[in-house]
């Protein structure tokens, strides 16, 4: 299973790819789009999309995971994320692939162990987990972290809904 995890954001997007088979998780790609502060907003959005389109298909991912807004206290800049979370969240759901979506503290609760860690230690733990990884930047580190999370959570969730449908099945 071929996962990509998308950390949003207007400035800078960071993706991150990873093939999971079993418990074991491999690192296969990661990078970060950026988009030109000086161009309009629909024209940055433009470029995000085209951006993870070609991430997309490129590396086949067969499920992708998107981190979950936070609220800003900026209210604007909120509303920025959430257009670009909008687009990490259509361009796969537009190639067919499942999306799931996970909130900050699970991320990092997943990949560290603690729900309130420092970028530095995500980036640390993505490092430990996935070798070849290298120095991925914070925005690409955070994507990593992202499909780690899924990896792991989409496994759990696949056995109890498994374990549901043995239960039903012997309840006819």
């Amino acid at each position: 299973m071929r996962i990509i995890g998308i950390d949003p954001g207007l400035q800078r997007t960071g993706w991150g790819v990873l093939d999971a088979r079993d418990n074991r998780l491999s690192f296969v790609a990661h990078g970060t789009l950026t988009t030109d502060a000086k161009a309009a907003l629909a024209d940055r959005l433009v470029q995000l999309y085209d951006g993870l389109l070609k991430v997309l298909e490129t590396w086949g991912p067969d499920e992708a995971a998107v981190e979950e807004t936070f609220v800003n206290k900026n209210p604007t800049s909120t509303l920025k994320l959430g257009q670009a979370r909008a687009i990490a969240l259509l361009v796969p759901a537009r190639l067919g692939l499942g999306v799931g979506e996970y909130p900050p503290n699970l991320v990092k609760k997943t990949v560290v162990g603690a729900g309130h860690a420092a970028k530095e230690q995500v980036q640390m733990m993505v490092k430990t987990l996935l070798p070849g990884s290298g120095n991925a930047g914070a925005d690409a580190a955070d994507a990593l972290a992202v499909a780690i999370c899924h990896a792991h959570h989409r496994q759990t969730q696949a056995r109890i809904l498994a374990a549901g449908a043995r239960a039903m099945g012997g309840c006819r």
